[in-house]
């Protein structure tokens, strides 16, 4: 009976440490293999080694062990210290016999005594570890050493996150205890797997899109909530904390990226993150602010009237701003338009252009100098997600377009950003539509208290 109780526990455990191995919203194991299978082909008979970050301790910890995005994105696995081989198929060479694809999982083997600290995981030795994980093989972290001494060829390329001059990466530490146990054959190389990721992950599929989806309508639930409560009096931590309560409670893990609430000459300030000041009458406020769902961000920024109603000055800016964007909107193209600043077919260069040919400043200058950021980058898993800028936008590609004016004498900011997406048929679809744009619509949902 002891014994029975005793077996009891430990297959709850298990079951729990694989439910937490899986707990945020994973896409099919097949649209992971298919991400490998495509590195694989990229690769071009080389190997790729990738590994996980260990366990997050001290500051690092603050949201949890978040995995790393390159990782993830070939493995949906969410936990700590795993490793990626990846082998592309290959003829004879080297007194190597040829080999089929061949890709394996190495997780680490459970400890228990750590375990109670940081909760059950999903070991390498249990049956169902290969149909949870989606890969064909999945062994103990201990045997990678061995699994490469048997797959590799002399003077093989490894593909892997090599960190530039300076840098620290992923693979820094097993690599070096890799090269020390003598694991690599004469004459291995190793190259930056990340342009060829960066390439991959540039064009979103079907579920990666859903889930920023999410993500940025829980982000426009926090916005409007925003809207709802904004008057002066209030501190821009206020603001800050309320929009990170509102997405976590539909189902964000966490920020996207700080939270940027900045209000009179604060909005003034791009990346101003200290969310500290009060919010005073008569302030444009500018909230940057979005939520991570299950790995992917969102991105988004409105500026609000503190009092509820834009000055005619605060309207005048953002009527340039919201006529840039809508000027951008107008002129994508799909196949054609690009994130580029200075190219035919720039998205950047029209609302510029727009924005310098609309208004003055004080002193009556054009308003071009004070657009002083890039219209657009990739949304995925990092909300500044890798990709190639030099790509014509078509489907599948998701960014933002984020025109802006910032005038410190005037402490007056104004941005707006929407997310984006090049759905199947190559039109463009605007995620964050449903959130107020014009300034009448803004001021129309801060009066719904």
């Amino acid at each position: 009976m002891k014994q029975f109780a005793v077996l009891s526990s430990l297959l709850i455990m298990l079951s729990i440490g694989v439910g937490a191995a899986l707990a945020l919203e994973r896409q099919p194991n097949s649209d992971y293999r298919a991400r490998r299978e495509a590195l694989a082909a990229k690769a071009k008979g080389g190997y790729v080694l990738l590994f996980a970050p260990p366990e997050a301790e001290g500051p690092n910890d603050l949201y949890g062990y978040r995995p790393d995005d390159n990782f993830f994105y070939l493995t949906g696995w969410t936990e700590p210290g795993a490793a990626l081989l990846i082998a592309a198929a290959a003829d004879a060479q080297n007194n190597f016999p040829a080999h089929p694809y061949t890709e394996i999982l190495f997780l680490p083997s459970r400890n228990p005594s750590q375990e109670q600290w940081t909760g059950p995981k999903l070991g390498p030795d249990n049956p169902e570890a290969s149909r949870l994980t989606g890969f064909d093989q999945v062994d103990a972290l201990d045997n990678l050493r061995n699994a490469l001494l048997r797959l590799l060829a002399q003077r093989a390329t490894i593909y892997t996150d090599v960190p530039a001059y300076g840098e620290t990466s992923n693979s820094n530490a097993p690599l070096e205890w890799l090269k020390q146990a003598n694991a690599f054959p004469v004459g291995i190389s190793f190259q930056d797997v990340r342009p060829m990721l960066s390439s991959l992950r540039t064009f979103k599929d079907a579920g990666e899109i859903e889930l920023i989806r999410k993500a940025t309508n829980a982000s426009i639930a926090a916005q409007l909530a925003a809207m709802h409560a904004m008057k002066p009096g209030m501190s821009e931590r206020e603001i800050s904390a309320l929009v990170q309560y509102e997405w976590g409670k539909r189902g964000c893990e966490r920020p996207a990226y700080a939270p940027i609430v900045g209000a009179g000459a604060h909005s003034t300030v791009l990346h101003y993150s200290d969310d500290s000041g009060p919010i005073n009458a008569g302030d444009v406020v500018v909230i940057d602010a979005a939520g991570e769902y299950s790995m992917y961000a969102s991105d988004i920024t409105r500026t609000l009237p503190a009092s509820g109603t834009f000055t005619p000055r605060q309207r005048e800016i953002y009527n340039i701003v919201l006529g840039a964007q809508q000027a951008a909107i107008t002129a994508f193209q799909s196949g054609k338009s690009t994130l580029l600043r200075n190219t035919p077919d720039s998205l950047h260069k029209v609302a510029f252009d727009y924005i310098d040919s609309h208004g003055k400043d004080l002193h009556g200058n054009s308003l071009g100098k004070y657009f002083i950021h890039g219209l657009s980058h990739y949304v995925g898993l990092n909300v500044h997600d890798p990709g190639d800028y030099e790509a014509k936008l078509g489907p599948g590609a998701v960014f933002t377009i984020e025109p802006g004016i910032y005038i410190p004498e005037e402490k007056l900011g104004v941005r707006i950003e929407d997310i984006f997406y090049v759905d199947p048929s190559a039109k463009l679809i605007n995620l964050t539509e449903s959130l107020p744009h014009t300034a009448e619509d803004v001021e129309r949902a801060m009066a719904e208290k």
